[in-house]
């Protein structure tokens, strides 16, 4: 269904749709258009959710992000330079295995050394990482299309134990996701990549430094090592802050996008439901980078088929829960990154992050503070839990971990996320490849969301960029 445009009404460059981490940084990527940002709740940010009460300050969404470049320019532009604050990269991360935590070896010296694995465990990773391991086949295969999930590309890789106390602890800590279920391909494109280029691990990691052209370091950026993670010293929420003031008037906050219809100038209408009022809004592009399944629903009248792909994004339900302890309660002083936990070892908790080691300053003197993940794709009962039971069931958890019998915690916060990060499942590349390709039919009209290829703010931040180039591609492409 078309629209007919109102002649007199101001048109657009650009509406974008959600001012989360995404939708703010296109924005800022395309300042120099005209552009409105539309965002149905009453704050930026999105999933970004920084806390505070008296001394302790904390993160019930994304924890922190990787330093890349991209995201640190964008850091310097909206002048966040002097609040940009790095963790160590010494400390180490953990595996709870068999009732103790063990560091997750981040060298072949480390890897040898490790009592995590088993000495036929490493053999037999090592053996896959040469680049000795059978091609993929079997029936199963066959049913699935020809595509490995996560626990089958990397068993047969690395083998049963790798997969099991070192990928699936990753999974369930990045995307609180199953390895039974994810793509391979999808939730780990570069890995897999590796494979084809080298024929193993090993050789395919190795060709690809060769290949890779060196890129000279900006010196107009702040000096990052590997390894370390940065937020901010008021927490992540200062990033869609900064961007949001830079914005100004460009972001209406509650507007509700309740339509979106072509029109016969090959321009969009787009009408809102705000807290006064009904507004409607005319733009050459619209960028939808809220989730999938809000996406679906408004592509809905005027594509159907892509709407119908994009119901199929999973998005399972996970609890951000923080807990404060006296350092008494500890059993021992925590100096590392967090725990992660594999599935099989009877803690239903996903993993902890240790958030007052991992950036100090986030807790009075002689408290720590722990932020738990519980639920996700293994675990979506979580939502029969109230806040309190999620809270303890943490709790309970940390008993067997960190903390001593007796400890009392301190809760911060249960922030229960019904629909969290999404899963890249089997099928996923046929999933964008039918949305993208059901889209052509409506020039101007571009997704940007972590259920595409990236669900690490680095990601998001990238993606943006990249799809204000193409933004800009369209619209010159148009005068």
């Amino acid at each position: 269904m078309t629209e007919t445009a109102t002649p007199s009404a101001k048109v657009l460059d650009t509406l974008i749709v959600g001012a989360g981490i995404s939708g703010l940084t296109l924005a800022y990527s395309l300042h120099d258009r005209q552009i409105l940002v539309s965002e149905s709740t009453g704050r930026v940010g999105g999933n970004i959710t920084t806390e505070s009460s008296g001394e302790f300050l904390w993160e019930e969404g994304p924890n922190s992000f990787q330093p890349k470049p991209e995201m640190l320019q964008l850091i310097v532009d909206v002048g966040l330079e002097q609040e940009l604050i790095l963790a160590d990269r010494r400390l180490p991360r953990f595996v709870y295995w068999q009732g103790k935590l063990h560091p997750v070896p981040m060298s072949p010296p480390a890897a040898i050394s490790s009592q995590l694995l088993s000495w036929p465990g490493k053999l037999r990773a090592l053996i896959g990482a040469l680049g000795f391991v059978p091609p993929a086949m079997g029936e199963q295969l066959s049913q699935q299309g020809g595509e490995e999930t996560v626990a089958q590309f990397f068993g047969r890789h690395l083998g049963a134990e790798v997969t099991e106390r070192l990928v699936t602890p990753f999974v369930s800590g990045v995307y609180a996701g199953d390895v039974n279920q994810l793509s391979a391909a999808a939730a780990f494109r570069r890995v897999v990549q590796l494979e084809s280029v080298g024929g193993g691990l090993l050789a395919g990691a190795i060709m690809s430094q060769k290949n890779r052209k060196p890129v000279m370091p900006n010196p107009n950026l702040p000096k990052t090592k590997p390894g370390e993670l940065g937020s901010f010293k008021q927490g992540l929420q200062a990033l869609p802050l900064a961007i949001a003031s830079q914005l100004g008037s460009a972001v209406k906050l509650k507007w509700r996008l309740t339509s979106l219809h072509p029109t016969e100038q090959q321009t969009y209408i787009a009408r809102f439901a705000t807290a006064e009022d009904v507004q409607q809004v005319e733009a050459r592009t619209v960028v939808l980078t809220t989730p999938a399944y809000v996406a679906a629903e408004l592509l809905q009248p005027i594509a159907s088929q892509a709407s119908q792909a994009l119901r199929k994004f999973y998005y399972p339900p996970v609890a951000s829960v923080v807990l404060a302890y006296p350092i008494s309660a500890l059993k021992y002083p925590l100096r590392g990154f967090g725990n992660l936990i594999p599935r099989s070892q009877g803690i239903r908790t996903l993993g902890t992050i240790w958030t007052s080691s991992l950036f100090p300053g986030r807790a009075p003197q002689g408290w720590q503070v722990l932020t738990s993940y519980i639920g996700g794709a293994t675990d979506p009962e979580i939502t029969d839990l109230d806040s309190e039971q999620i809270a303890q069931a943490v709790h309970q958890d940390l008993c067997k971990i960190l903390l001593k019998p007796d400890a009392q915690p301190k809760v911060l916060a249960v922030h229960l996320w019904q629909r969290a990060i999404p899963q890249y499942t089997l099928g996923h590349e046929q999933r964008w490849q039918q949305i993208t390709t059901n889209l052509q039919q409506l020039p101007g009209i571009y997704l940007c969301s972590n259920y595409i290829d990236g669900v690490a703010l680095p990601d998001c931040v990238l993606r943006a960029q990249g799809r204000a180039a193409d933004i800009n591609q369209y619209l010159q492409s148009q005068l």
